[in-house]
């Protein structure tokens, strides 16, 4: 019988607590489990998958946290003001958890409750590109676009790439202003 009080959302946040002081190397069922003050078997009443159903559980719930993140940041805002907020959102998030924004899937997994988050995160992008009149193919263009540079920009600041001493957040802007004005003037099929 599960311990009481100990859920398995409890178990992905001990998880998570884990990975953001020790990087996702140091998740392990036994480190969680002493995190939660549980014995290491008892872990799998709550997470029956073991350590690989843990990996896919934080998984969903870091692309869900930055999915609510860029909602957040896109509400009530269109255009390049949506572009830039949700940009800056995306980077504050990789920067606030650089080591949980590394469970970041970048590519599709056949899980339904990942694609559902995933979708979700997409989905926030694509909403924002409508603000510059694109849609089907040319949203889809456009999103990977958008994901590519707010992947790689946060990658690489949280990777330590950007050593020089320019300032970061003056990178930043221009970078949001050079994908604004693309975006204003997508070339269009």
């Amino acid at each position: 019988m599960p311990r009481v009080g100990l859920t398995p959302e409890q178990v992905v946040g001990h998880a998570l607590a884990l990975i953001d002081e020790q990087g996702p190397e140091a998740l392990t069922l036994a480190a969680v489990a002493a995190r939660a003050g549980v014995a290491t078997p008892s872990l799998y009443k709550h997470v029956s998958g073991g350590l690989a159903e843990l990996r896919r559980l934080v998984a969903v719930r870091v692309t869900e946290e930055l999915a609510d993140r860029l909602a957040e940041a896109a509400l009530g805002r269109g255009g390049d003001a949506a572009v830039a907020a949700v940009l800056r959102a995306y980077h504050a998030y990789a920067t606030e958890h650089p080591h949980r924004y590394g469970a970041l899937p970048q590519a599709p997994q056949p899980d339904e409750d990942l694609a559902a988050a995933a979708g979700r995160l997409v989905g926030v992008i694509v909403a924002v590109l409508r603000g510059y009149g694109l849609e089907g193919s040319e949203a889809i263009h456009a999103a990977r676009t958008f994901r590519s540079l707010a992947h790689g920009f946060a990658a690489l600041s949280t990777g330590g790439a950007f050593q020089l001493a320019e300032d970061l957040g003056e990178t930043q802007d221009r970078m949001i202003t050079v994908l604004t004005a693309g975006l204003r003037g997508w070339p269009r099929p």
